[in-house]
C-alpha cells in the first residue's frame, strides 16, 4: 500500500469565518462555545499504585444493539478534563451516530483530588494503557478500539499507540494539535502573544499543585503531603519549563525538564505506530511551532497527515459549520469501522 492509497477523502474543506482569521481567536472562540448536554456516567477504574482514573462514558441506545461497533476512546489535553468543550461535542456527535465513547480525566481532573502526590503528564501512556485494559477486559475480544487525542493528550495516545500491548484491538487513531516536541513548544510559549498560554497554563498547575497540598494537608496524608512538600518553594518558577524543571519532572522520575521533554515528546514515537492514524493540525496553531511537526519520512503510509492553513489550536471553528472537527473525525471512524464489518 502506498501513501497515497491509504489517504481517505473528505469532501467538506475546512474555512474558517471571516471575522476569526488568526489562530488566537479560533483556539480562543472554542473553548467559549456552547457545549451539548450529555447522559453520561462516571466509571472510577483503581490503578495498581493505588490511585484512581474516572472516566465518563457515553452509551447511546444503539451501541446496546451492536456490540462490535468500535469503542471509542477520548483523552484531553493540559489543564483540561473530560468536560472539555471539544471533548463534549466529539461525544456528542458520536453517540448521534451509535458509538459508545469513554473519556478519560487525567489524573486529578475529575474534579477530586487523587490520592497520591503524583499528577498526570505529557507521557503518561502507563495510566492509559491500564485503563484501557480494564475496559477492554468487560468487552468481546473482537471489539476494536479507536482513540482519539488532543493536545497533550495527543501526544500521550501517540507514544500509547508505539507501545500497547493492546495493538491488536486498536483499528485506529486520532491526533489533534500534537505538541510533538516537548521543549519547542514549551520554549514558543515563553514571549509573544503565545507567553499569555503559557502564563494561563502555569497558574493553572502552580493553583492545582497548591491546592493538592492544602488537600493533603487536611486529610492527614502526610506521606504524599511530605513528597510534594520536598519539592520546595515554587517562587523561582516563572514559566513552564521551570515547572517541568522543578515539580514534573522530579515528581515523575525525570532528570530535568530536558530529560522530561526528551523522553516523553511523542514525533520520535510515530515510526513505531502499525494502526491508521489521523493527524489533523493547523499550521496557525499559536502553541506548536511549525519546526515541531513530523517530517514526511517520520511518517508511515497508514498515517494521513491533514495539515490545514487555519484552525489555531484545537480550534477548527469553520464557517456555518459548528462541528467540522467532529465530522471530519467520525467520516475517519465510519471509513475503519466499515472496514472492519
Amino acid at each position: 500500500m502506498t501513501r497515497k492509497d491509504s489517504v481517505i477523502q473528505f469532501n467538506e474543506s475546512f474555512a474558517a469565518p471571516w471575522w476569526m482569521p488568526g489562530g488566537h481567536l479560533q483556539t480562543v472562540w472554542r473553548k467559549l462555545q456552547k457545549t451539548p448536554q450529555l447522559l453520561r456516567h462516571r466509571r472510577r477504574i483503581e490503578l495498581s499504585d493505588g490511585d484512581f482514573i474516572d472516566v465518563d462514558v457515553e452509551i447511546p441506545g444503539t451501541a446496546l444493539s451492536d456490540p462490535l461497533k468500535p469503542l471509542v476512546f477520548l483523552l484531553h489535553g493540559l489543564a483540561g478534563s473530560a468536560d472539555s468543550p471539544y471533548v463534549l461535542a466529539m461525544q456528542h456527535e458520536l453517540s448521534a451516530q451509535g458509538y459508545e465513547s469513554v473519556a478519560m480525566n487525567l489524573r486529578g481532573c475529575s474534579g477530586e483530588f487523587n490520592r497520591l502526590a503524583v499528577a498526570y503528564h505529557s507521557g503518561c501512556s502507563n495510566d492509559v494503557e491500564e485503563v484501557i485494559g480494564v475496559l477492554l477486559a468487560s468487552k468481546p475480544q473482537n471489539q476494536p478500539l479507536i482513540v482519539i487525542g488532543y493536545s497533550l493528550g495527543a501526544n500521550v495516545l501517540v507514544k500509547w499507540l508505539s507501545e500497547t500491548a493492546h495493538r491488536n484491538r486498536v483499528l485506529a487513531g486520532v491526533s489533534v494539535s500534537n505538541p510533538f516536541v516537548l521543549a519547542l513548544c514549551c520554549g514558543r510559549m515563553n514571549s509573544g502573544l503565545p507567553f499569555w498560554y503559557g502564563r494561563y497554563f502555569l497558574n493553572r498547575l502552580r493553583r492545582d499543585l497548591e491546592a493538592k497540598r492544602q488537600h493533603f494537608e487536611r486529610s492527614g496524608q502526610d506521606d504524599q503531603l511530605q513528597i510534594l512538600q520536598a519539592l520546595g518553594s515554587l517562587q523561582t518558577v516563572k514559566t513552564l519549563w521551570d515547572f517541568d524543571d522543578a515539580v514534573t519532572a522530579p515528581l515523575h522520575g525525570f532528570r530535568s525538564a530536558e530529560d522530561y521533554y526528551e523522553r516523553c515528546s511523542s514525533r520520535q514515537f510515530l515510526p513505531a505506530v502499525n494502526v491508521p492514524l489521523l493527524i489533523v493540525h493547523g499550521r496557525n496553531d499559536p502553541i506548536i511551532p511549525p519546526d515541531a511537526l513530523p517530517q514526511a519520512h517520520e511518517t508511515g503510509v497508514s498515517m494521513q497527515t491533514e495539515l490545514l492553513d487555519q484552525g489555531g489550536h484545537v480550534g477548527f471553528v469553520a464557517r456555518g459549520q459548528r462541528y467540522w472537527l467532529e465530522r471530519r473525525i467520525l467520516h475517519y471512524i465510519q471509513y475503519h469501522a466499515d472496514r472492519s464489518i
